[in-house]
């Protein structure tokens, strides 16, 4: 069952990611539909065990919580787990965001919810003057989350990597913190 309950507005809860999180985030990492946009290699469950343990990032579970569902360590049936989003490398560089979401909750608004949530919480965190994302160039749904939420265009890298047989350019983006204030007070 998900872990407790870090944050969360009207629509979406982050929660901590617990062991019995494992098989979720492990069966959506072999999904084609996310493996590929991001860029992902296939993971077997003791890959995702050791990702998840992975030190200098903070990693939560995107869920839709029932009524029923507290802000502790909730009931299986009280939560529905919709997807993943991450903090990495906070501790010694500029803080990248990793995110995504099942394929069938795409294009209903959870995603910008989610990502908004965790760079608040990365900002409270994180003495750090900005965040970063990547998204590759084909992956036009992450790129104008990013750009909805005022990340700028940092730069590009072409051919960055190999990804359903081709090489794929990313763009990088970048958000500054007094950016992220103005944004939100717009």
């Amino acid at each position: 069952m998900p872990g407790a309950r870090i944050d969360g507005d009207e629509r979406i809860t982050l929660r901590t990611v617990e062991e019995e999180d494992v098989s979720f985030v492990q069966r959506e990492a072999t999904n084609p539909e996310i493996r590929y946009p991001m860029g992902k290699p296939l993971r077997t469950r003791r890959d995702v065990e050791e990702y998840l343990k992975e030190e200098n990032a903070d990693r939560f579970l995107v869920c839709l919580d029932g009524d029923d569902a507290g802000p502790g360590s909730p009931e299986e049936e009280d939560v529905r787990r919709i997807g993943c989003v991450s903090v990495e490398d906070a501790a010694w560089k500029r803080p990248e965001l990793v995110y995504w979401l099942i394929p069938e909750e795409h294009g209903n608004g959870y995603g910008k919810a989610a990502v908004s949530l965790v760079i608040d919480y990365a900002f409270r965190t994180y003495d750090a003057p900005a965040i970063g994302a990547g998204a590759f160039a084909f992956n036009d749904a992450s790129r104008g989350l990013l750009e909805s939420l005022g990340f700028t265009e940092e730069g590009r890298r072409r051919k960055f990597m190999f990804i359903d047989g081709k090489h794929r350019g990313i763009v990088q983006y970048g958000l500054l913190r007094e950016e992220w204030r103005t944004e939100e007070r717009a």
